[in-house]
């Protein structure tokens, strides 16, 4: 059974982040935590609504297994419309696809002088594999 709270540098290990990282999050109110005693302690709960993944753990040593995707698509020779009309579909895709429990970062960027339009994905694998068909299917079209 996973536990119901995790301590910071648990968490560190889980999300595979230094300890001061994490440290930080807690006070700058991005990842909650009740502060037991000197120490802060992470409810399930909370964890699982940062990460916007379950805690599943690995039978064979107890860790959670997390698995992300990162890819960097780059299209050559398109005008600023196009990249604009691309950029918009995606991220009305992403902004859909935001109660599912997979984590998706969609980040664009126009180079205008190249005519280069650079999009980089994060997330899981099915969400990445959505989100990389759809910009085969919109270059496609």
């Amino acid at each position: 059974m996973v536990e119901s709270f995790l301590s910071i540098e648990a968490a560190a290990r889980r999300l595979q982040l230094h300890v001061k990282t994490v440290r930080a999050y807690v006070r700058e109110g991005r990842l909650k935590a009740t502060r037991i005693g000197k120490q802060y302690r992470i409810a399930r709960e909370d964890f699982e609504a940062f990460t916007g993944q379950t805690l599943d753990r690995d039978a064979s040593d107890g860790r959670a297994r997390h698995v992300e995707v990162s890819s960097v698509v780059e299209i050559d020779a398109i005008d600023r419309n196009q990249a604009m009309r691309i950029t918009n579909t995606l991220v009305a895709l992403a902004n859909g696809r935001r109660g599912e429990t997979e984590t998706l970062r969609l980040e664009t960027i126009y180079d205008a002088e190249r005519t280069k339009l650079r999009i980089i994905v994060i997330g899981g694998l099915h969400s990445a594999a959505h989100i990389l068909n759809f910009v085969g299917s919109l270059l496609e079209s």
